[in-house]
């Protein structure tokens, strides 16, 4: 058996670091002040312990634009040449990784693959390193052209810390723009714990009253960071206020969140965040990708889909955890055990939050619970283990505005809504004005009706139905009032048999013949409608997940059933009587629009037909 060793060709690690190893250019700078960052971090971890003497001073990062040049100069604990020579003519050693092994109980660093700095190149078509050791030793240049060859040198620098200068390369002339390197500091370096700046801004003030009043225009350090974000604060220490002004400040123009849960854990992992419940007016969709990830305060990405449980990426806010497990360009997510963890974790605190509010504010739960409905819900479809907890807090509201836990509504229905099969019927509507005359005919029987218009409901309604066992939910147009709740009991008839089949004949000559709707000839009270329209339940629950499958785009057929109230005076005395095939055709026409337009089924040159079929009538 032959042993070997795997041949790296050294001049073509450029190409590739720059080509595939990161997603996006812009993560350059990212990686950059991330180095600076940690550069500081050591020296003030070093200087708690005492190996660095004396007051260390300013720690601002700069972020200094040239007009060929970027350059990003830190205040750190700098680099001895042996250092650089050690660091940086290796790739993917990282002194971040020795560091964290020597001081792992104190320091607080960002990188770890040592493979950071190479980002440069992706921008740059020079590197320079311009670096002054803590220590007495010298200061040093080291200067790369983007191949295997380097040069180093003696140079003059009286401050401690770090240089690096990019000259920017004729294909990556956007980063030498002011607005774009501030967009990105923006993007990326908004909460870094050191102060970053970049140049200076106008700020104005104003003095003096009336016409005598004048401003006052001060330049300032663009100092681009808050360095205490208040996911780093403790709890106990914060108001309301300090809560809502992160949010705005984190979601200009957004309406004030619902309620917030301060996320703060360090075993069996480390995190830290805040997670906000936004108002989300009956959508999904379009309020995904609102949580920001952070790695010791570093942002990563808004794509939180390995870390979030599903319902819960509709939430707003930001988690920062250093043992979340990054790929070498921090910008996916790798699986593993600790990423279970945190999803689990997230969904618990998330349920603990909402139970509390239920039992200790449930008035104040119930007023939210129209925006909150869409988490609650869609959690109970998509986890078990959320459903087990939400069970005791996901409300029911009837039409009448109450609420009603799960159990409390199957208590209350229980002894009018039981049908035959011992089923407990939970009557419903999607859209109760619409829907008026069903409702009305409902709670004339003593029945109860939920309002159930989530975009979510349909599959809520059947996850009970399978969770529960013993409910099923039934819209309130789907059957006749006295078939929605199925009991053995039978209205007879006014109408002989032989009258029955007349009225069945009229009918049938206005239907359609073929690909029309079911008609059905019924003895109802003589207060219901002479004609019905309903849809029923399962064939309507098809066609509607059908459509929220496809995103409102729906090719099955509208299908309904047409009840022909034969104890109703329309039909068992003026409808038998009346004169003339044609003119008993053109009643039951009429009878049948009626019940369509109570159906919001008649549109168009339907209803201007129907309009002039009622003046004449009248006429």
């Amino acid at each position: 058996m032959a042993k070997g060793q795997i041949s790296v060709q050294t001049e073509n690690i450029f190409p590739i670091i720059k080509k595939f190893l990161y997603s996006d250019q812009e993560i350059f700078l990212r990686e950059l002040v991330s180095n600076a960052i940690d550069a500081t971090s050591k020296l003030k971890t070093l200087s708690s312990k005492g190996e660095v003497k004396g007051d260390i001073g300013d720690l601002t990062i700069d972020i200094i634009l040239g007009k060929k040049t970027l350059t990003i100069k830190d205040r750190g604990i700098g680099m001895t040449e042996k250092e650089v020579m050690k660091y940086l003519n290796q790739v993917a050693f990282s002194s971040a990784e020795e560091f964290l092994e020597k001081y792992k109980d104190d320091a607080n660093i960002i990188g770890h693959f040592g493979l950071g700095f190479y980002s440069a190149f992706m921008v740059a078509d020079k590197v320079e390193v311009i670096t002054k050791s803590f220590k007495k030793d010298p200061a040093v240049r080291w200067t790369c052209t983007g191949d295997p060859e380097f040069e180093i040198e003696p140079h003059e620098m009286t401050e401690r810390g770090t240089e690096i200068v990019l000259h920017i390369s004729k294909d990556s002339k956007e980063f030498l723009k002011k607005e774009r390197i501030e967009e990105l500091l923006t993007k990326y370096c908004k909460f870094l714990p050191y102060p970053i700046r970049f140049g200076t801004k106008t700020e104005s003030t104003w003095e003096g009253e009336g016409e005598d009043r004048t401003e006052i225009k001060t330049e300032v350090d663009n100092i681009i960071n808050h360095i205490e974000p208040l996911w780093k604060k403790k709890p106990s220490g914060l108001k309301d206020e300090d809560y809502k002004e992160f949010y705005s400040h984190l979601y200009p123009y957004s309406m004030p969140p619902l309620f917030w849960i301060h996320l703060n854990i360090d075993y069996p992992f480390n995190l830290t965040g805040i997670l906000y419940f936004p108002k989300v007016n009956n959508s999904i969709e379009i309020q995904k990708n609102k949580i920001q990830l952070y790695s010791n305060q570093v942002y990563v990405t808004d794509d939180v889909s390995e870390i979030v449980p599903e319902f819960l990426t509709l939430l707003h806010g930001v988690i920062d955890s250093p043992d979340i497990p990054l790929n070498v360009s921090r910008s996916y997510l790798q699986s593993d055990s600790n990423v279970r963890k945190i999803t689990s974790y997230i969904t618990k605190k998330v349920a603990e939050k909402l139970n509390k509010t239920f039992t200790k504010k449930r008035d104040e739960y119930e007023e939210k619970w129209g925006e909150i409905s869409v988490f609650v819900k869609y959690g109970m479809i998509s986890e078990d283990k959320f459903y087990d907890k939400a069970v005791k807090f996901a409300l029911l509201k009837n039409i009448d505005g109450n609420h009603f836990t799960i159990d409390e509504y199957k208590e209350k229905v229980q002894e009018l809504q039981k049908d035959k099969h011992d089923k407990i019927v939970h009557l419903y509507s999607n859209a109760t004005k619409e829907h008026h005359s069903f409702i009305e005919s409902a709670k004339g029987l003593g029945y109860d009706v939920l309002e159930m218009d989530n975009v979510i409901d349909n599959h809520f309604m059947q996850r009970l139905e399978q969770k529960v066992g013993d409910i099923t939910f039934v819209r309130v147009d789907s059957d006749i009032a006295d078939n929605l709740v199925q009991k053995d009991d039978e209205r007879e008839s006014v109408l002989s048999d032989k009258e029955k089949e007349k009225v069945e004949g009229i009918f049938k000559s206005i239907l359609p013949e073929s690909g029309g709707p079911h008609m059905e000839l019924k003895a109802l009270s003589p207060n219901d409608y002479p004609v019905i329209i309903t849809k029923p339940e399962f064939m309507r629950r098809m066609k509607e997940m059908q459509q929220f499958q496809t995103m409102g785009s729906n090719d099955m057929p509208e299908f309904f059933n047409v009840v022909i109230n034969t104890n109703h005076p329309m039909v068992a005395e003026k409808l038998i009587r009346m004169k003339g095939q044609e003119r008993k055709e053109k009643f039951a026409s009429y009878l049948y629009d009626l019940a369509r337009l109570n159906q919001n089924m008649l549109k168009g040159p339907e209803m201007s037909d129907f309009i002039k079929k009622s003046l004449d009538f009248v006429s």
